[in-house]
């Protein structure tokens, strides 16, 4: 079957859907990271006791990923028989109307308990929509990618998910900025309710997006999967695993935005909340640029190294940051944050879109993502209510949490060395039991 003229020339069009999608739909995700550790444990829970409240408030953060393995295996399941496409565009609505019904709930003190109960609803719909909308967008990316330059364009999707924190965190910066009434009251709405200026954006640049010739061969001749989940174990169960175990990596990024953030800004170090805010702005900043760097460099090395040096990279650089905020100096943790965050995170950050989309054939490969991401994810989102207890009563013990994250790293390095290298695979051999004697029938095509 001959790909269809109008999918010739679609790559650069899906990475920028990919991309802008992610982007939009991400800052819906992370505003409410920095909600959570700023703002909710006085709106949504109760301020006598602001250990537990805090404690709570990061609870609600790890809720959405406790829902990302149920969301991926319904979200995979139709990925893999439907297409990549709806499924992308349904997750992006769902997390904007999700995200805009946070910014109108009732506060503790109007409602009582109802408060939390309905956050977490909310943040429940949050966790399904993010469940599928990152393997979507990485299956759309690789599937339309030319073969030695999978890495690259799928890396858009994760280039994306920076942007939209760095979007989140530059509307934070002035409302964190306002009078503490005004904050607490109307302030902190404002990011949420603008939720619906990005459903309708993504939705508008999402529609034009054609679907992958891989998907679209697959259904035509085969036929797609009647029950992925079903192949996908049967014939990827170690893979997943490795997925699952890979995706841990994620918890570094969970620390860094969420637990450090509030103890950076906690009574014991006392940094202002506009200062931190900046330093994970100018982190993703950097992120931007280094993402597509280090998904090149896979293209040329392969997968394996490069997401070696983001998992085992960032066990060190996390402790040295949090070191920086536990001195206080805020020139130090600015300059530690970037480089563990914005250049070493990304490296594996950057190459697992390809790394794990490329470990499936297409009639899993959105199943497989998904749940096995997710999984991982759902681990890595609680890892900042579990750094809030090993850190302490008093929330200082940074060292124990900087450990936790360090072991939280070893799943992810273990994943990479157990790995099969694919960088060389061609598009259509991608998921076979023998990958490397496929790749010997045909060469990478330019």
């Amino acid at each position: 079957m001959s790909v269809p003229a109008e999918a010739v020339g679609q790559p650069k069009k899906a990475a920028a859907a990919a991309w802008i999608g992610s982007a939009l739909e991400y800052y819906d995700f992370f505003i409410y990271g920095s909600a959570a550790a700023l703002i909710f444990p006085k709106v949504f829970f109760d301020e006598s006791d602001p250990a537990t409240a805090t404690l709570l408030s990061l609870a609600t953060f790890g809720v959405a990923y406790a829902a990302r393995p149920v969301g991926a295996l319904f979200l995979g399941h139709f990925g893999d028989k439907v297409g990549r496409k709806k499924i992308m565009i349904f997750t992006l609505l769902l997390m904007g109307l999700s995200t805009f019904l946070i910014g109108c709930l009732p506060t503790r003190s109007q409602v009582g308990t109802l408060a939390p109960v309905l956050l977490v609803l909310c943040r429940v719909l949050q966790g399904i929509s993010a469940a599928g909308e990152q393997a979507s967008a990485n299956s759309m990316t690789l599937e339309h990618a030319p073969s030695n330059r999978r890495g690259f364009f799928t890396s858009f999707t994760l280039g994306g998910t920076q942007g939209g924190q760095l979007i989140a965190t530059l509307v934070f910066i002035p409302v964190a900025a306002l009078p503490e009434h005004q904050l607490l009251t109307w302030g902190w709405r404002i990011p949420f309710w603008a939720s619906v200026v990005v459903a309708a954006v993504g939705y508008f640049i999402r529609r034009r997006l054609e679907e992958t010739p891989a998907f679209a061969k697959q259904a035509a001749t085969e036929g797609v999967a009647k029950l992925p989940l079903a192949v996908l174990m049967r014939e990827h169960w170690a893979d997943v695993l490795r997925v699952i175990g890979g995706a841990l990596v994620a918890s570094v990024s969970t620390i860094f935005t969420v637990w450090a953030l509030a103890y950076a800004t906690s009574d014991s170090v006392g940094m202002s909340r506009s200062s931190m805010l900046w330093v994970g702005a100018l982190a993703n900043l950097v992120a931007l640029a280094a993402i597509p760097l280090w998904a090149s460099l896979s293209d040329r090395i392969g997968r394996r190294p490069v997401f070696l040096i983001g998992a085992a990279g960032s066990a060190i650089a996390m402790f040295l940051y949090l070191w920086a905020i536990s001195t206080g100096n805020y020139p130090l943790t600015l300059i530690l944050g970037i480089v563990a965050f914005g250049v070493v995170y990304s490296a594996a950050n950057g190459v697992w879109p390809s790394f794990y989309g490329e470990m499936f054939s297409t009639r899993v490969r959105l199943s497989g993502m998904a749940i096995g991401t997710q999984i991982g994810f759902a681990v890595a989102g609680f890892a900042v209510t579990f750094a809030a207890q090993i850190a302490g009563p008093d929330g200082t013990d940074w060292s124990s949490v900087a450990l936790f994250t360090a072991a939280l790293c070893v799943p992810p390095v273990i994943a990479a060395l157990s790995a099969r290298e694919t960088h060389k695979v061609p598009t259509e051999h991608l998921g076979e039991p023998s990958p490397a004697n496929a790749s010997q029938r045909e060469t990478v095509t330019a």
